[in-house]
Formats: C-alpha cells, sequence, structure tokens
C-alpha cells in the first residue's frame, strides 16, 4: 500500500513538472516579446517614449517574467519528487540549481522594473542630463544580459541533472531525455561564450533551440503520459514467462 501510494505521489509530480514546464516557457517567452518591443538599440529617446507611452504593458510583460521565475520554482519541486528515487542527492542537488536559477530571475525583474522607472519617472529625469540617462540604462542592459547568461548557467547545470536522472529511468522515453540532456549541455556553454564575446551574443541565442523543443516536448509527455514506473526487465520477464 505504501509502495502504491509513493507511485501515484510521483505521477502526481510528474504531471505537474509538464504543466510547469509548458507554463514557465509561455510566461518567459511573452515576457520577452512584450518587452523587446520597447528596446531601441542605439536610441535613447526612442527607448523613453516607448515606455512613457506603454508603461502598463511593459509592466505587464516585466511581470510575465517575474510569474516565470516564481513557477520555477514549482517545476523544481515537483521535478525533485518526480526522480528522487533514482537518486535523491543528485535530485536535491538539481532541485538547488533550478532555484538559484528562479532567485537570480527575480533579481533579474527587480531590474527591469527599476529601469522602466528611470525611463518614466519624472525625478529621475530631472536628476540627470539625458547623456547621464543613456549611460545608465546602457549599463543596466548590460547588466540584465550578464544576469539572464548568469542564470542560463544555473539553469542548464540543473537541467542537465534532471535529465540526466531521467535519462537513467525507465520513466519517459530515452529519445527524449537524450535530447534533453544534449540540450541542456549546450545551454552553460552557449552562455559562458554569450559573456565571453558578447559581440557574437545573438548569434549564440540559437543555441537555445534544441532546449526549446525538448522542453516542449518532455513537457507535454510528463503531462499526458506521466511517467513509467516499470522497472525496464519487467516486461521481458513477462514476455519470457508467457513464452514458457
Amino acid at each position: 500500500m505504501e509502495d502504491s501510494s509513493t507511485e501515484n505521489t510521483q505521477i502526481r509530480y510528474a504531471r505537474l513538472a509538464g504543466f510547469m514546464y509548458l507554463f514557465v516557457i509561455v510566461a518567459y517567452l511573452l515576457g520577452m516579446f512584450i518587452t523587446s518591443r520597447f528596446g531601441v538599440s542605439g536610441n535613447f529617446d526612442g527607448t523613453v517614449h516607448g515606455a512613457v507611452g506603454s508603461e502598463l504593458l511593459h509592466r505587464i510583460g516585466l511581470s510575465c517574467g517575474l510569474i516565470g521565475s516564481l513557477c520555477t520554482v514549482f517545476l523544481a519541486m515537483s521535478l525533485y519528487g518526480a526522480v528522487k528515487p533514482i537518486d535523491n542527492n543528485l535530485a536535491l542537488l538539481a532541485m538547488v540549481f533550478r532555484l538559484v536559477e528562479a532567485t537570480l530571475g527575480g533579481a533579474q525583474s527587480i531590474l527591469g522594473f527599476v529601469v522602466l522607472r528611470l525611463n518614466v519617472g519624472a525625478d529621475s529625469m530631472k536628476a540627470f542630463d539625458a547623456n547621464q540617462l543613456s549611460v545608465l540604462v546602457g549599463l543596466s542592459s548590460a547588466e540584465n544580459s550578464a544576469a539572464f547568461n548568469v542564470s542560463a548557467e544555473f539553469f542548464g547545470m540543473g537541467s542537465i541533472l534532471f535529465f540526466y536522472l531521467f535519462l537513467k529511468s525507465n520513466y519517459i522515453p530515452k529519445l527524449l531525455s537524450g535530447l534533453g540532456l544534449f540540450a541542456s549541455v549546450l545551454v552553460p556553454i552557449i552562455s559562458f561564450a554569450s559573456l565571453i564575446l558578447p559581440q557574437h551574443a545573438k548569434l549564440l541565442q540559437f543555441g537555445w533551440v534544441p532546449m526549446f523543443f525538448a522542453e516542449i516536448s518532455v513537457g507535454f509527455w510528463l503531462l499526458f503520459k506521466g511517467i513509467n514506473l516499470q522497472p525496464p526487465d519487467s516486461c521481458s520477464s513477462d514476455a519470457t514467462i508467457s513464452v514458457a
């Protein structure tokens, strides 16, 4: 009875993880889509006017990113609950990496609201001239990019461990867990490269494509299929008994 209850709990955690994978992706992508519309590269006045004209929409975009960070906590917790029977220590370490990622994402959201206030606030416009504000906003943009890449390092390490545990188990198809592990290994590489070679950051962002497809695929699988808790050799044993 206890084993059955534990398995049911694992399955519920796995389905929650599947939903959270998809929800977090939607929240982050929606936030990035909205906020990216307001930045005018090399044009401070254009950035300010865009922020002033659509402050509410900009705040909604920043809030979507914050929601994504908050829900990453639930994702990390549910993934831990699903795979901890495989290796509790590795699962716990993976959860810690994802929690640090969520914390850094929350800090990045705080910075976004501060920059928005700097752009639209009348008091800040009086305290600094246009050149000083342009420098401050430029520095905040560089800090935002660095914070994203540092957060991605923790995301990548946590994702590597979770997908390794999936690959080690028989919970999801090996093809999906293998794709997730491969994509997760790419993330720290492209993030470090973006920190070292920021001039190639836009090109390096294409390295996120495998991660996008891996999380979408695994998210749908966990949500609708759940996890397979049957031991890998049980099917072959049953078949052997039937033939005998």
